[in-house]
């Protein structure tokens, strides 16, 4: 029985594992009842099974993507009417949209092309500083307020989403990856297969081994096609 599991990949080394303990766990090899190294093999792949499957990032992108478009509109769209009030002379409120222009200006006019964290922080120290009264004032008279809570929100927003996929994709980072933990897998593999190797002149074992024989070829002869198919695309 070939045992070089490191020439598998990662699935067909998953697929042989789950195949193994199928066919111990079949009624015809009661021998194997609570037998330890079949017990050990059958948790070390439930573990390996749940890293190999998990996710690699949290999948919100897009929902972040579209948060941040939100709030660069509201962003863009205050900066221009306050842009086009203060170069109006006529404009009564020319004087207080050339304070708070300037103000925004302070924390960059190009905010939107930053990246998500120093954008998210540069917004928030340009909202804490407009939410103060003299500037809220201004905002008010002007009829802002409106638009004002629209990106405040919008802010608050982006900022759980944000922090809910860093918790998760640091969550996922900290979980280890198939790759790492397969040696153990592979060796608690090879250790059960040998146990059924030395036990096969006893009653009922043969069997077994026939059957545990004929699945690791199946993965290895699926690794050799997958190496084929690939070789002649």
């Amino acid at each position: 029985m070939k045992m070089s599991f490191s020439q598998l990949t990662t699935k067909d080394l998953a697929t042989l594992c789950q195949r193994v303990i199928s066919i111990s766990n079949e009624p015809a090899f009661a021998v194997l009842a609570n037998n330890p190294l079949l017990t050990a093999l059958t948790a070390e792949y439930a573990y390996y099974d749940n890293v190999y499957t998990k996710k690699t990032f949290s999948g919100k992108g897009k929902l972040l993507m579209k948060a941040d478009g939100e709030r660069d509109n509201f962003f863009t769209g205050i900066k221009s009417i306050l842009y086009g009030h203060s170069r109006i002379d006529t404009s009564p409120y020319r004087q207080d949209a050339a304070d708070i222009y300037a103000l925004m200006g302070k924390y960059s006019f190009d905010l939107v092309k930053y990246k998500y964290a120093e954008e998210t922080a540069q917004l928030k120290k340009l909202i804490e500083e407009l939410e103060m009264p003299e500037n809220m004032a201004k905002i008010q008279n002007m009829q802002l307020a409106t638009m004002f809570n629209d990106l405040k929100n919008s802010q608050t927003n982006f900022e759980k989403i944000f922090n809910e996929a860093a918790g998760e994709n640091s969550e996922l980072k900290l979980m280890n990856t198939a790759t790492g933990i397969r040696r153990e897998l592979e060796s608690v593999l090879r250790t059960y297969l040998t146990m059924v190797r030395t036990m096969i002149s006893q009653p009922g074992w043969r069997e077994l081994y026939a059957k545990l024989d004929e699945a690791v070829k199946a993965a290895f002869n699926s690794h050799t096609s997958t190496k084929t198919e690939t070789a002649s695309e």
